[in-house]
């Protein structure tokens, strides 16, 4: 108990000094806490806007460049066991334009099961019909966004647009979906299939969405497409079957990479605040070498001096680890105000982060205190 009063003495009386110490534990525990929170707050992110997409739907991409996939060769999948509904598009970019105003925009041709296979609502109007597909319909169903850009507040519906030149007639608007790893959601036109065919200049079919009737089945489903797939394009290397579960499991697997790298890069720092302890206890030990003398010349104990010296070593680096955490908690809050980011905080890395600089103060604190503690007294004594 004396030895903890006098190591905390010793601190309050050099409190710059005590501060400069603990300054490099504190940006260590902040940073770890601060990158891990973003990092983390990422992979929730991207998981979440994945399992929007539904954890029942399987999406197959024809990759291969000289690959014939067309819509009857689509179907085909819809004849494998256990699915509920498919929706084949073909998709491009488009200009489309209203009175003054100009944009450019993902369009995507599909038929009137897209709405259910990937679970959209309707603001206004009505979706694509199978008529529209059959009549190679001039309609359109705007996103959210395009339908702002292009009418404001007003409602388009009924209202006519130029898509490439060519007059289209506006008949719904999708409630917005937001953004989906990067790419937004809401700045598109659907129009039919045959329609989209002919805007995007090809019949091929580039991606096909499949709702299965059972999640609990869907890698027994994605088997018999990936069979079915075979059969129709040959080559495996020119389709792929993927389930929005295989994407969380990447995307989350780069994620926990990327925070495991900045949580490292953070962690650097705490080892360079050890350093910095280190350093200013052996300054303090030169400095105090009198007044050890002078404590072990009226009896103090080795071991005494040596706990002394650990227990400032152990009580900087922990004040420096409760700072941190602190600062850590309130920059991340900061960042995702002012950026609008997820974070996610972890208390494990928190307790880890303290633990961590509790141990940095007892590894980097032995040294100096080893080394007061053997200080001679008669030497010490003479130290000018």
């Amino acid at each position: 108990m004396q030895t903890l009063k006098m190591a905390l003495k010793s601190i309050i009386a050099n409190k710059i000094r005590a501060f400069l110490t603990m300054l490099g534990i504190i940006i260590g525990v902040s940073s770890v806490i601060v990158m891990v929170a973003i990092g983390q707050g990422s992979t929730k992110d991207v998981q979440d806007q994945i399992g929007s997409l539904g954890t029942n739907v399987l999406t197959v991409s024809v990759t291969g460049s000289d690959v014939t996939f067309k819509e009857g060769d689509a179907d085909q999948i819809k004849d494998v066991n256990g699915i509920e509904e498919i929706a084949p598009t073909v998709s491009g970019r488009v200009t489309l334009k209203k009175g003054k105003t100009n944009t450019q925009v993902s369009m995507i041709g599909t038929t009137s099961s897209y709405l259910k296979v990937r679970d959209l609502q309707l603001q206004s109007g009505r979706f694509i019909a199978d008529l529209d597909h059959e009549n190679h319909s001039k309609i359109a169903v705007l996103g959210s966004d395009t339908a702002q850009t292009l009418f404001g507040l007003g409602d388009p519906v009924g209202e006519s647009i130029k898509v490439n030149g060519t007059s289209y007639k506006v008949v719904g608007v999708l409630e917005s979906v937001g953004s989906s790893l990067g790419t937004s959601g809401d700045s598109t036109i659907i129009v039919p299939l045959s329609t989209g065919q002919r805007l995007a200049s090809t019949t091929n079919i580039g991606t096909t969405y499949v709702k299965v009737e059972n999640e609990n089945s869907i890698n027994f489903v994605s088997s018999r497409i990936e069979s079915t797939m075979n059969s129709i394009v040959g080559d495996a290397d020119s389709y792929s079957v993927s389930s929005q579960k295989d994407l969380m499991e990447t995307a989350s697997s780069v994620n926990e990479t990327m925070t495991l790298m900045l949580g490292g890069s953070a962690a650097i720092s705490l080892i360079v605040g050890g350093i910095g302890i280190m350093n200013i206890m052996l300054v303090s030990v030169s400095e105090r070498t009198k007044e050890i003398g002078i404590r072990k010349a009226i009896g103090a104990k080795r071991k005494n001096i040596l706990l002394q010296f650990l227990i400032e070593a152990v009580v900087l680096s922990s004040f420096g680890g409760i700072i941190g955490v602190g600062i850590g908690v309130v920059s991340a809050q900061i960042y995702t105000v002012v950026t609008g980011s997820t974070i996610a905080y972890s208390i494990p890395v928190m307790l880890l982060s303290f633990v961590f600089s509790l141990l940095v103060g007892v590894v980097f604190g032995v040294f100096p205190a080893n080394k007061a503690s053997k200080l001679d007294p008669i030497q010490a004594l003479r130290y000018e």
